[in-house]
């Protein structure tokens, strides 16, 4: 290794070293209920690329916690983590654009960050997926998908899920039903 890529990774190590520190302090803060502290410890580790500290940053811009609410920082907060795979952060990000908290309401980005995080087996992503397939809310309306949809919720203990699909059960008939229970299966199989 040469000694350019030696410093490089020296000081990638305390970067990574310093952000790990300013998050467990953030989070020792926020269980005191300092959330100032817990602000500004989480915005030096999220700044860093730290997901869950962006994870955590964005539920305080979101509550007004330590700071007053600003929907737009939870939004890029929310963001930032799950463009980097934090699952709770792509419910988050799929609320934030469906109520239209921080941005424009678009219901089709709300869908695709639902899908992403209901695909990692998210129940309540998997239910709001459901409810906007039945609903034609943001994505073309789907019974077949919506039903398959609801039954991955009920099977990830969603209590609101057996509701919907005993809703969505009445509007189709034999056959979809068969098939909605057919996307199902591939569904739990990974297909």
């Amino acid at each position: 290794m040469n000694k350019s890529a030696v410093i490089i990774a020296s000081i990638l190590f305390c970067v990574a070293t310093l952000s790990h520190a300013d998050y467990e302090a953030g989070v020792e803060a926020a269980q005191q209920g300092d959330y100032a502290t817990a602000l500004r410890e989480f915005t030096l580790a999220a700044e860093s690329g730290m997901v869950m500290a962006q994870y955590n940053l964005a539920i305080l811009y979101f509550a007004g916690q330590g700071t007053d609410q600003d929907y737009a920082k939870a939004l890029k907060w929310s963001a930032a983590a799950a463009e980097q795979g934090h699952v709770a952060a792509q419910f988050n990000l799929g609320a934030l654009y469906y109520e239209g908290n921080g941005a424009r309401k678009n219901m089709e980005t709300a869908f695709e960050w639902y899908s992403k995080a209901a695909d990692a087996d998210h129940a309540a992503a998997q239910y709001n997926v459901a409810e906007m397939y039945y609903l034609g809310d943001g994505v073309d309306k789907n019974l077949v998908l919506a039903h398959a949809w609801a039954s991955r919720a009920i099977d990830n203990d969603d209590a609101l899920a057996s509701k919907l699909r005993d809703d969505i059960a009445e509007d189709l008939d034999a056959e979809e039903l068969a098939e909605a229970r057919r996307v199902f299966a591939r569904m739990k199989i990974g297909l």
